[in-house]
């Protein structure tokens, strides 16, 4: 299994629109961050998570030809504002793909996205994914796939956990319930948004307080802001790091 993070950086991108801080003017490439999102390959499938603000660009960067199936983590415009650009792989291919998402987070893109889902009063647009509400685990292409209830500040999303790895993506707290299903990880990627912190995203030092109970091989902070030099991973504890986009690696 090989997986690509696709997007690392928060809401905003880095850099951030007319901004001139340090993270923001850097050189170095992987302080250039487009919004969060993760690509799983196996067995000649590809899983997408999340349908980032910038899946075109991710989408075109990598070399993805095509998306067999696609989690939902939560309904926030850089989770999902992307969505319409699977398209062009519903034009090659002309398959309706599943995705997976709570509830909560279907009817969040109802109210955007109705079209992808359903054909409407004759609108002629051929829907583009097959809506599958979760209700615990489930196999997809010989993976199972664990969703982990998350709490992200007032409201809730959700992290995905593929075998050895987990996808835990906003949010500011791990319900005690959800430890379990995360034992024995070889790597986590998480929420990490910044140094100093924030009312619905962990930031650096809560993360690596939250990781304590769990004790991952590998942690991979995610969704990082312009506060974060991706150079200051040099502080972290060990075992901990800082993701980039396109960053790759293969489990078992």
């Amino acid at each position: 299994m090989k997986v690509t993070i696709l997007g690392s950086g928060t809401s905003t991108g880095v850099p951030m629109v007319g901004c001139k801080c340090r993270v923001c003017t850097s050189d170095d490439p992987k302080d250039r961050r487009t919004r969060a999102s993760l690509l799983i390959h196996h067995g000649g499938r590809t899983i997408l998570v999340d349908t980032s603000t910038d899946l075109r660009r991710q989408a075109l960067r990598e070399g993805v030809e095509r998306i067999d199936a696609v989690l939902f983590t939560h309904p926030h415009a850089d989770h999902v504002n992307g969505i319409d650009d699977l398209r062009g792989f519903h034009f090659l291919h002309k398959e309706v793909v599943p995705c997976y998402a709570s509830a909560e987070t279907f009817r969040g893109l109802w109210t955007g996205f109705r079209y992808i889902f359903f054909e409407t009063g004759g609108s002629g647009y051929t829907p583009l994914l097959s809506p599958r509400e979760l209700s615990g685990p489930f196999e997809l292409f010989g993976l199972t796939v664990v969703p982990i209830p998350l709490l992200h500040g007032k409201g809730t999303a959700t992290g995905f956990r593929i075998g050895p790895i987990a996808y835990l993506t906003d949010c500011s707290a791990i319900p005690a319930s959800s430890l379990p299903l995360l034992e024995g990880l070889d790597v986590l990627i998480m929420d990490g948004l910044r140094w100093t912190p924030h009312p619905f995203h962990f930031n650096i030092e809560g993360a690596i307080a939250a990781v304590e109970p769990i004790r991952p091989a590998r942690v991979v902070l995610t969704h990082l802001t312009h506060e974060v030099l991706h150079s200051e991973q040099a502080t972290l504890p060990p075992g901990f790091e800082f993701a980039y986009d396109g960053m790759a690696f293969d489990v078992m």
